[in-house]
């Protein structure tokens, strides 16, 4: 009984794993996120790799919570890889908000006039923060 309740419940996790990571390929694709983003930062020859780090995200990024994995990396290493993932949400995010024009109507709605380079910086340093929090504070992700 155990088994067969074993793999009723990793039949409900793969199943849910797989329609969530869909509809987020789905979504990111059919918005254009990711042409938006290769022509505003002018490297249209790279939209291939975009769609593949991205896809390798998400597979990395879904699988993380089930396995138990230690990478062991010193300060700068750390640092590195927390400005890249900042970079990269912090441009995907921007890109998503251009893309959707919510930048727009949220400049609108709050009256911002000037600043909103701040805005975006901040957007991005928010992000680089929390990854450095993540990879420097043992246990921070529990919190």
């Amino acid at each position: 009984m155990n088994i067969l309740k074993g793999i009723v419940l990793i039949l409900i996790g793969l199943g849910s794993g797989l329609f969530a990571a869909g509809a987020v390929v789905a979504f990111i694709a059919i918005i254009g996120v990711v042409p938006r983003l290769a022509q505003k930062t002018d490297t249209k020859e790279y939209i291939k790799l975009y769609e593949e780090a991205i896809i390798a995200g998400g597979i990395i990024g879904g699988c993380d919570p089930y396995f138990d994995f230690y990478m062991p990396l010193n300060g700068l290493a750390v640092i590195f890889l927390s400005l890249c993932i900042g970079i990269f949400y912090g441009s995907l995010a921007v890109s998503l908000a251009e893309v959707l024009n919510i930048i727009p109507i949220l400049t609108r709605r709050v009256r911002l006039q000037q600043g909103m380079r701040w805005f975006v910086c901040a957007i991005a340093l928010g992000k680089l923060t929390g990854s450095l929090l993540y990879y420097f504070v043992p246990g921070f992700y529990y919190m």
